[in-house]
């Protein structure tokens, strides 16, 4: 048995080293392989980036992700983003787009998604609805929820979670 912390609540849930372990793993490879359509390259104001600033932009978006968890409000755009870190949302942008080679919105997305295969595959909320689960982890609506997991997963959050009921 390993022990597995929930993202949303800080529950420790022992689970054993299964299925919902293996899936995790393949959708976060699956994340990593996703690029972006349009061309990240050749933008001007990206050289005008010190190495300094693009570090530590970068650090301050990933603890705005992963410990203040903006991107559980939907409503939480780059721009208050960009005024929380005192900076403005070119430089925003353009740390994003080439520090994580994605766009803001679709770095937002990822750590939608990683929560919701989690809450998914948690037979504790199989009373919850998927849009539920999708409005949990910060999609303004089902639409874009089942889009970027589609995206992101390769199926439909529901196909998915049949897998754990």
């Amino acid at each position: 048995m390993v022990k597995h912390e929930n993202s949303l609540s800080g529950d420790t849930v022992k689970k054993p080293v299964t299925a919902v372990n293996r899936e995790l793993r393949k959708v976060k490879n699956r994340i990593h392989e996703v690029k972006d359509k349009k061309s990240l390259m050749n933008v001007p104001y990206r050289k005008m980036i010190s190495t300094a600033m693009l570090k530590s932009i970068s650090q301050n978006v990933l603890y705005m992700l992963e410990k203040k968890k903006i991107y559980l409000d939907p409503g939480f755009t780059a721009k208050q983003m960009a005024t929380e870190l005192h900076t403005n949302t070119r430089y925003l942008s353009a740390v994003v787009n080439t520090h994580f080679k994605k766009s803001y919105s679709s770095l937002v997305n990822e750590y939608r998604i990683k929560d919701a295969v989690v809450l998914l595959a948690d037979k504790r909320l199989r009373n919850k609805t998927i849009e539920e689960i999708g409005l949990m982890v910060g999609f303004a609506n089902r639409q874009s929820f089942y889009a970027a997991f589609s995206k992101y997963v390769g199926e439909t959050p529901r196909s998915f979670r049949m897998k754990f009921i």
